[in-house]
């Protein structure tokens, strides 16, 4: 993927990570964090985020609409610095753990994390921000391959979200990479990318039961050469229409200017829907060519909130768990999702 999306669900915390082009966990040239070639998240996520202790160990911001959970990844680092007398280390870290940041669901225990972190979140009188991010075939069997076996299980598996979630609010960017993948050498063509449009659509569908609910179908990124005509053709088949809009930049680093030109083109071709922009890691914009997967030299972007101050663009967010590895890119970086102390700190630091 080209800047993809992906969660590894590892840990105490579902994690982002890329795939194709600009991956959320590994990555091909394009998509979502392994999930955008971007966004990848290894299977088999599940176990942990946010799932106990109470809420409320970090400060929900003044003026603030999404939730900022004690359960990321970052916040327990932070917590673990702070006991080994890392003081400056964990007040740097404190930039990304302060920041609400979104909850990936993946194969493992997804029904019991959206509710809990859901029911948090309405109880700080927050958002929570979700991804769902188990679709069949997942970031082509890169970085984050894995999701559900086949398309009755995945009927389940979002059925099963989507109840967990009840009636509170909650903002859901759909599937990174799922769409862009049946348009490239992905391999998902024909029958298998019929199914895919058909098991989105179904997924629009059940999430938006909850009256509450946003959903964003995740439409890939600048870096990701995909034809604007084409593109909107395959989201409407994946449902657009019944959706609140379509997300872009999923694990990829592409700057905000950049990414609401590209947004824009797209909404165009799809008679003014609106976006949101995965600002995780845009501070410094993308590094060039084909460097999604952990690049250096990066920075954290805009914060998350829903005053963009653009026409369309309904949120920046954080889709993307800054500091969570994008994959093992052949230079020893933990693989998709985990926890990277050293990048994160660079995230922060660079941040202006």
């Amino acid at each position: 993927m080209r800047g993809a999306a992906g969660a590894l669900l590892a840990g105490v915390v579902l994690a982002a990570v890329s795939g194709c082009g600009g991956s959320a966990g590994g990555g091909t040239p394009g998509a979502a964090p392994a999930a955008g070639s971007g966004a990848s998240t290894g299977a088999g996520a599940g176990a942990g985020a946010d799932r106990t202790g109470a809420a409320g160990a970090l400060a929900q911001l003044p003026g603030q609409a999404f939730y900022v959970s004690d359960r990321t990844n970052a916040a327990q680092q932070v917590a673990a610095l702070r006991g080994q007398g890392r003081t400056a280390e964990a007040d740097t870290l404190l930039r990304i753990a302060a920041q609400p940041s979104s909850q990936w669901l993946g194969e493992q225990g997804a029904k019991e994390i959206a509710e809990q972190v859901s029911r948090r979140a309405t109880e700080a009188g927050r958002t929570a921000v979700f991804v769902a991010y188990d679709i069949p075939h997942r970031d082509c069997g890169q970085y984050s391959a894995g999701g559900a076996p086949d398309a009755a299980a995945y009927r389940a598996w979002i059925t099963g979200v989507a109840q967990a979630l009840g009636d509170r609010r909650a903002w859901v960017v759909l599937e990174p990479d799922a769409v862009a993948h049946t348009l490239d050498n992905c391999g998902i063509k024909g029958d298998l990318a019929a199914e895919r449009y058909g098991l989105l659509a179904f997924a629009v569908q059940e999430l938006k039961r909850n009256p509450n609910a946003r959903v964003y179908l995740d439409a890939g990124n600048p870096g990701w050469a995909q034809d604007p005509a084409e593109l909107a053709t395959a989201l409407r088949k994946s449902g657009i229409a019944a959706a609140d809009g379509f997300a872009v930049n999923v694990a990829n680093f592409y700057d905000t200017d950049r990414n609401a030109a590209y947004g824009a083109r797209l909404s165009a071709a799809l008679g003014g829907k609106n976006f949101v922009i995965d600002t995780s890691r845009s501070g410094n914009g993308a590094l060039g060519g084909d460097a999604w997967c952990n690049p250096s030299g990066r920075a954290l972007g805009e914060r998350p909130t829903t005053e963009t101050g653009r026409p369309g663009v309904d949120a920046y967010l954080w889709i993307k768990n800054p500091g969570e590895s994008d994959g093992d890119c052949g230079r020893g970086e933990p693989r998709a999702g985990e926890f990277w102390l050293p990048y994160a700190l660079g995230l922060a630091q660079a941040a202006r």
